[in-house]
């Protein structure tokens, strides 16, 4: 799955103003619901920050991926945030977060929203990507970073 296809510019955020995880998510849920992405932020923000509370999805290596389906996603879009400082998230290995993405589709599109987290996982294993991602220091660098990968 190329990312490039659910994620534009303008749904890149960094730095994050919030520096709590429900502001993080209420953020991001945010700048998709500006870009258009979204058609019910609310409902949105409901069922990402419902996930989140049923296991973490800090997810280790500096990296969080909350996601969320909700009826009012037209398709499969992303988000990501840059906190201003690393972040607690309750990461499963206790470390701080240094980016943030976050996957939001609809309902019925199941199979292309696991695709998309695998995607997320497998690039932030990589440690060359992870180092230059965490590097970026604006949403043009971000963006180019992931362009590099595709």
């Amino acid at each position: 799955m190329n990312l490039l296809d659910i994620l534009t510019i303008d749904c890149i955020r960094a730095p994050l103003v919030a520096s709590d995880k429900k502001g993080v998510i209420d953020e991001l849920v945010d700048v998709l619901n500006v870009a258009g992405r979204v058609h019910d932020a609310r409902a949105l923000k409901d069922a990402v920050w419902t996930r989140e509370q049923t296991r973490t999805t800090g997810i280790g290596h500096g990296l969080a991926i909350p996601h969320g389906k909700c009826a009012g996603m037209p398709s499969l879009a992303m988000a990501i945030g840059k906190p201003s400082a690393p972040m607690d998230f309750e990461a499963i290995d206790g470390q701080p977060v240094r980016l943030v993405v976050l996957l939001a589709s609809p309902p019925d599109r199941t199979s292309d929203h696991i695709q998309a987290l695998a995607r997320i996982s497998r690039l932030m294993t990589m440690d060359a990507f992870r180092e230059r991602i965490y590097g970026a220091t604006n949403a043009a660098e971000i963006y180019e970073v992931l362009q590099s990968q595709q």
